[in-house]
């Protein structure tokens, strides 16, 4: 290095020690002002000297505090421009104007999928890590989302926090009421493009799609024998394993299937359910009604 560049470099570091005359003594970082440097110091020093009145948590700047008190009140100062929706933070409303604009700024570096949240990506990142970090404490089952080991546990406690306002039927997931919902409403927005039929879930009109196209995408390892639906196949699945976890309380024979066993207790009980249109004479089981019914069909044929 010659005496000319390092003469410049001694003059811009002075030049930059009168710009920024408060120095750290911990970390030699430089800042403008006394203040940000005393801020700057507590980071060091670990010190949380503001505590909330209301709940007695501590932060090391009064700035923090500010936000965090929002939390106990009902303020919520900072709205958004398009749909009115307000917020108790800045950088949440931030966050939130990215679902109207659309930006994704945050991108996976193994798939090139992006997201409009950090907290969004690290949580997808878990999948390809194959990282489980959140783990039952009833059955040990591991997650890889803190929000999915919640939705998780409801089952151990057979908690259902959300309730119909109209029928007061539970339900353990949020979604599974808002698909509920639409049973009250009527609204079926998802219709088949093939047959015009409308259904009120996503799900249901995909299971449907099946009947066009014939696909049965579920198969059983043991026989390969394929099922449209994956309940089909797990039902299925029983015949092979002769597990029947299902028993009948008045003469404790055991089924595999519930609908077999419900089937059984029809015996029992004497009920006939299923009722002919033209001589109405009952049955216990349908398939008997159907074969009954083309009794009646042969007669006016013959």
């Amino acid at each position: 290095m010659d005496n000319t560049q390092s003469k410049n470099l001694h003059v811009s570091d002075n030049t930059k020690q009168r710009m920024t005359p408060y120095s750290c003594d911990v970390c030699s970082k430089y800042f403008n002002r006394k203040s940000t440097l005393q801020q700057h110091l507590l980071i060091h020093r670990v010190a949380k000297p503001y505590s909330c009145d209301i709940c007695n948590r501590c932060f090391s700047q009064e700035a923090f505090l500010t936000r965090h008190v929002l939390i106990h009140t009902t303020d919520k100062p900072y709205s958004c421009n398009v749909c009115s929706k307000c917020f108790n933070r800045k950088s949440t409303l931030q966050q939130h104007t990215l679902i109207h604009t659309g930006d994704k700024p945050y991108s996976c570096n193994v798939c090139s999928k992006c997201f409009n949240q950090k907290s969004t990506l690290q949580q997808h990142t878990l999948i390809h890590t194959g990282d489980k970090p959140y783990n039952c404490d009833v059955c040990n089952k591991y997650f890889n989302r803190k929000s999915t080991l919640q939705q998780h546990l409801l089952i151990h406690t057979g908690e259902k926090p959300y309730s119909c306002d109209i029928c007061n039927k539970c339900f353990r997931h949020k979604w599974h009421l808002k698909q509920h919902l639409s049973i009250h409403t009527g609204d079926k927005p998802y219709s088949c493009d093939v047959c015009n039929k409308s259904f009120h879930q996503k799900s249901i009109l995909q299971r449907h799609l099946l009947l066009h196209s014939g696909e049965k995408p579920y198969s059983c390892d043991i026989c390969n024998k394929c099922f449209r639906h994956k309940r089909y196949l797990k039902q299925h699945l029983s015949i092979h394993t002769d597990d029947k976890l299902y028993s009948c309380d008045v003469c404790n024979k055991y089924f595999n299937r519930t609908s077999t066993l419900q089937q059984h207790l029809l015996i029992h009980t004497g009920v006939k359910p299923y009722t002919c249109d033209v001589c109405n004479k009952c049955f216990k089981r349908i398939s008997t009604l159907q074969r009954h019914v083309f009794k009646h069909i042969e007669d006016v044929l013959y």
